[in-house]
């Protein structure tokens, strides 16, 4: 039986991914160059102290956890950037299941696209590298300066750029902020419990679908 779905102009779906933790798993870069990054102030940490820094943007995180100023925040951000440029970037792995959901939703009639908080120039490589931005129509991530981050701007951004009906769009993400991000644009959300955030923040953040597993997303990003 084909998966193709037959849809009039008014129903078309389009399905906007978050990155990191929804489409793949590069905890072991991010974690290890701000390791880096910190060390380089004398602040010593272990990775596993320091997932709160999957999901928002490294120079606010760097502010909120640790205390620094606005420019310090930037500088050790630059830090972390030079770390992340040269090996963190490779030390990823995209989830299992991801090819052939991709695949599927796409084959399927579905628009497919990326809204993400990481720094557009390292969202590019990325896609490439694991061969799946063919998949994508639009691809939109945050700029180098801080000034463009904000996971609810760059949804608006991917919706105004596609011309996208907002009643036919759904974004699936595994953090709160893809979620709150979801709700500032009027559109539906989805949180991936396989990714880096938690049942008890995707309820309180309200997201309206969870998927447990990758195969999960099919049936639920088609509502």
């Amino acid at each position: 039986m084909s998966d193709k779905i037959f849809m009039g102009e008014n129903d078309m779906k389009t399905v906007l991914f978050d990155l990191d933790g929804t489409l793949t798993d590069s905890r072991e870069g991010i974690l290890k160059s701000i390791q880096y990054a910190l060390s380089c102030y004398g602040i010593e940490e272990g990775t596993e102290n320091l997932g709160m820094f999957l999901g928002p943007p490294a120079h606010l995180a760097f502010q909120e956890f640790y205390g620094f100023s606005e420019e310090k925040a930037f500088e050790i951000t630059n830090v972390f950037r030079k770390r992340y440029s040269e090996k963190g970037i490779y030390e990823n792995s995209i989830y299992d299941g991801i090819k052939g959901l991709l695949e599927r939703l796409s084959s399927s009639g579905v628009k497919l696209c990326v809204a993400t908080s990481k720094p557009q120039i390292y969202t590019d490589k990325i896609l490439e590298s694991f061969e799946i931005r063919k998949y994508f129509d639009i691809v939109v991530g945050s700029d180098l300066e801080g000034k463009f981050c904000d996971k609810s701007d760059i949804i608006a951004r991917v919706i105004e750029l596609g011309g996208y009906d907002k009643s036919g769009c759904i974004m699936v993400g595994d953090r709160k902020y893809d979620i709150i991000g979801a709700k500032k644009n009027g559109i539906k959300s989805m949180a991936v419990l396989y990714g880096y955030g938690n049942k008890e923040e995707f309820v309180l953040s309200g997201a309206d679908f969870i998927a447990e597993k990758v195969e999960n997303i099919y049936e639920l990003a088609l509502f």
